[in-house]
């Protein structure tokens, strides 16, 4: 859970911490003449790495407790920074002098190899792993491999030193001894609820320098960052053609100054590209588009590599590129130069074999795999997938399984490069030369795999192994992903579930009450909810828009559905929120967009809309019908998380479900239903319509995906993705390099961390007189410490924004809010269904005063 919950801790929590004099930057400081042992820079890198040393004396960190805990100390941890601040401009220059002119050897200058190119010349040069001509790389998982060169390029004997290649080489003894490794991401990778923090700290930095004497210019990420507007998307509008614009007019409207400051940003800091609103999901942005496999930097080639501050992060694992989710001080840290303190991970080899049944689909697949890895135990490991299954599975699948890594626990579920993947990076539209770079680097570098050649076997700390014909159709909750449900059992689970004691598969439903209805006028027709009606069908999330079979599938259920009668009830809310544009485009060839549309499910937007919690109200006629009873109604949505309070405040029972059954279940109204025996409705023949009538088989949609999806789609769609769009051109943002603070602002403040900090830090204060605050059960996620959805009327943040003036309807989310500490402090542990067991039963965001008892906020 601690990995995990870290980026709702550790902006919560954060704090300005002592300038620590323990670190051995701050012994240079204090004794020039010990920085004449530090070793040289890289053959290749030397400039930038004294600029990266430069700007690491010239930035000043906050950290949070959690972090000093976790890392002991160590003076790899982004806390190592707090004792740069202690370095005087002048002794900062001359470190900086010394630094830039030691020797240039690099520890393994040695295999430093040329790569050439099959018609003559090179690509560029790289670090050659088989010239090492060590025979444990051979045996070594894939993903530690890419530790591996990491740690040989970056190796400057300082911050990443021999000794950190050499537990990595020997990972089958190191891996199971809880040692750490200094690991430097190639990039970073933001979303704008998470991002938006992360800038604020870098503008609230170039402010504390300058007031410190020294340049403000000198704060800019010294690795790519990028940033995807997507997180600010709610579905307001719904079941209209112009539901797009519309969500989109009021996403400006309520987030303006936000996106100014991210414009701001985007020129304000060098290495840094924002995509607009209204281009995408992410992690579907960086499979589609940002992500490089190989970088070709300057002619020299490494793999890429990227840590993000969403733990979907993941997602990039399917395309071979190692990639997960980290807190924001990890990841502005990355962003500064600094490596990574991390534990060197044991591997669970997952091999699969077999094929999917007609029917199934990926998030079956995935569903399946979740449980079994979570049943297994996989918190701080990598997953690695192989086996003959591989071929079986497309790119678009296996980032389905990789974008679930944190729902299963691991840190990546991680898939190497194959021919699979060169495929794909052709379909989105990179071009052949770039592939051909990407293969032959891979290749030589012993980080390829070919199922045509026979696989050397490789060491694993753990084995699982799944046929992929056993997996079934199911779904997953109604309160966690990994609570799976095979679809001919839903019917007697969900029964269950209502007869349960209150839990994560219980709602204790007396029985006599388990066949309430409650009537009502929906637009001035009578309609009805009971226990499982259906009032939100979301086809959503990166997750499974990304993956071209199960939105094609889900269109064609729309297609044969209506063809026989059948509609989706006007008061369930469904709504399709693409992750990318493409979706749209590959919609359209297939001529199925229009079926979608006529049940209802028009595009509303391109972004993460439901999964997060941006699901927009209920019509109040059906919210009306809600509130004031014990019914239980239900989401059901295409996404990745489905924990109570997250989806909707009105829907206690949420399903994760692939778009297909998405549809289905929109149509039949409720989750109360066993698809083999009863109907989904009366066809307009009058006679009884099964799920099976309309289900697709796999040869269907396959040919409908081949004709569809097109790479010309990719490039198009890509090619003018930082251009913007109208609302985000029109946008005023200042050309300043210092930014101005609006003190009455309630969504950009600036943080107190660096305000009055003078060159000689305070002393350490002790920690007296400490209770505890919360006391909690299993799965407590970053959704019940740092919540992203609704800003409850009744909450200590929506107090505070009333206090400002700002209305209930202009709350916007928390997630929005990010960049405002204020308001996050006031909405930590917000969610509504937290359960502390302080309260003795009690739910909701409330505590007992230790040791007075009295009950707060």
């Amino acid at each position: 859970m601690y990995r995990r919950a870290t980026s709702g801790v550790r902006s919560a929590s954060t704090t300005l911490t002592r300038l620590s004099s323990s670190s051995p930057l701050s012994k240079i400081a204090s004794n020039p003449a010990a920085s004449a042992s530090a070793p040289s820079a890289s053959v290749l890198n030397q400039t930038s790495r004294s600029r990266s040393f430069s700007s690491a004396l010239r930035s000043f960190r906050v950290c949070s407790a959690s972090t000093r805990w976790s890392h002991g100390g160590s003076w790899r941890s982004p806390a190592s920074l707090r004792a740069q601040a202690r370095v005087s401009a002048p002794l900062m220059d001359r470190l900086e002098r010394r630094y830039a002119s030691m020797a240039s050897e690099h520890a393994y200058k040695d295999i430093l190899t040329s790569l050439p190119k099959p018609g003559g010349g090179e690509y560029g040069k790289y670090y050659s792993l088989p010239a090492l001509n060590d025979p444990r790389i051979d045996k070594l998982p894939y993903s530690v491999r890419i530790l591996l060169e990491s740690a040989i390029r970056n190796c400057d004997n300082y911050q990443v030193t021999k000794n950190d290649v050499e537990k990595i080489l020997d990972w089958e003894n190191t891996s199971t001894k809880q040692v750490e490794i200094a690991f430097k991401p190639a990039r970073v990778i933001l979303q704008d609820f998470t991002g938006v923090p992360a800038l604020v700290d870098l503008a609230s930095m170039r402010d504390a320098v300058k007031n410190l004497g020294s340049d403000p210019n000198k704060i800019n990420p010294l690795v790519p960052v990028d940033l995807v507007v997507d997180h600010s998307v709610q579905v307001d509008f719904a079941r209209s053609e112009d539901a797009a614009q519309k969500n989109m007019e009021l996403e400006f409207k309520r987030n303006k100054e936000r996106f100014a400051f991210l414009k701001w940003g985007s020129t304000a800091f060098q290495n840094m590209l924002v995509v607009p609103p209204g281009s995408g999901i992410v992690h579907q942005v960086n499979l589609e588009y940002l992500g490089r496999v190989v970088f070709n930097s300057g002619g020299f080639l490494y793999p890429d590599s990227v840590v993000g501050t969403d733990s979907h992060t993941t997602m990039i694992d399917g395309l071979g590129v190692a990639g997960w989710g980290v807190g924001g001080i990890e990841a502005e840290a990355a962003m500064l130069g600094q490596p990574m303190s991390m534990v060197l991970p044991g591997v669970v080899g997952f091999k699969l074999d077999g094929k999917l049944k007609e029917g199934v689909t990926a998030t079956d697949l995935v569903l399946t795999v979740t449980q079994i890895l979570r049943k297994h135990g996989v918190v701080g490991k990598f997953v690695e997938f192989y086996g003959e299954g591989m071929s079986e599975l497309s790119l678009a699948d296996r980032a389905t399984i990789a974008n679930m890594s944190p729902e299963y626990g691991a840190t990546m579920g991680f898939f190497p490069v194959d021919h699979v993947t060169l495929e794909y990076l052709k379909l989105t539209g990179r071009s052949d030369e770039t592939v051909s770079m990407i293969e032959s680097y891979l290749r030589a570098n012993n980080m390829f795999v070919d199922y045509n050649e026979p696989q050397q076997e490789r060491s694993y700390t753990s084995y699982l192994q799944l046929d992929l014909g056993h997996v079934e159709p199911c779904i997953s909750g109604p309160k966690r992903p990994h609570d799976r449900v095979p679809l001919k059992d839903m019917k007697a689970d969900w029964h269950a579930c209502l007869d349960n004691p209150v839990g994560f598969k219980g709602f204790a439903v007396p029985k006599e009450k388990q066949g309430e209805v409650v009537k009502f006028s929906y637009d001035g027709q009578p309609a009805e909810i009971n226990h499982g009606s259906v009032v939100i069908a979301a086809i959503t999330s990166c997750t499974n828009t990304s993956n071209p079979s199960v939105m094609i599938g889900a269109a064609l259920v729309a297609k044969k559905a209506y063809d026989l009668g059948l509609k989706v009830k006007p008061w369930v809310k469904t709504s399709l929120a693409p992750g990318s544009r493409v979706v749209e485009k590959y919609l359209d060839r297939s001529g199925l967009r229009e079926d979608l549309n006529k049940q209802g499910f028009q595009i509303v937007g391109y972004g993460c809309t439901t999964c997060i919690g941006n699901s927009g109200d209920l019509d109040k006629s059906v919210a009306a019908a809600i509130e004031g009873t014990d019914i239980i109604p239900a989401a059901v949505l295409s996404g990745n998380r489905n924990f109570e309070g997250r989806v909707h405040p009105q829907t206690r029972a949420n399903y994760l479900a692939s778009p297909p059954l998405v549809v289905a279940y929109a149509l039949a109204g409720t989750v109360d239903i066993d698809f083999e025996t009863e109907p989904l409705g009366t066809g307009k023949d009058g006679k009884n319509v099964f799920l099976r009538d309309i289900w697709p088989s796999n040869e269907e949609v396959a040919k409908v995906v081949q004709y569809s999806v097109l790479p010309s789609m990719f490039k198009s769609s890509y090619e003018t993705i930082t251009q913007g769009n109208p609302l985000w051109n029109e946008l005023s943002a200042p050309g300043s390099t210092l930014y101005s603070w609006d003190s009455n602002s309630t969504y950009i403040h600036e943080p107190p961390y660096f305000k009055n900090m003078t060159a000689d830090p305070p002393g350490p204060r002790e920690v007296k007189d400490a209770y505890c605050l919360l006391n909690f059960g299993d799965s407590v996620t970053t959704d019940h410490i740092s919540p992203a959805g609704n800003i409850q009327k009744t909450s200590p943040a929506a107090k505070f924004l009333m206090d400002r003036g700002v209305s209930q309807t202009d709350f916007n989310s928390y997630g929005s809010r990010r960049g405002n500490d204020e308001v996050m402090a006031r909405g930590t542990f917000a969610n509504i269904r937290l359960v502390n067991k302080l309260l003795k039963g009690e739910v909701g965001p409330k505590t007992v005063h230790v040791p007075t008892g009295e009950k707060l906020s």
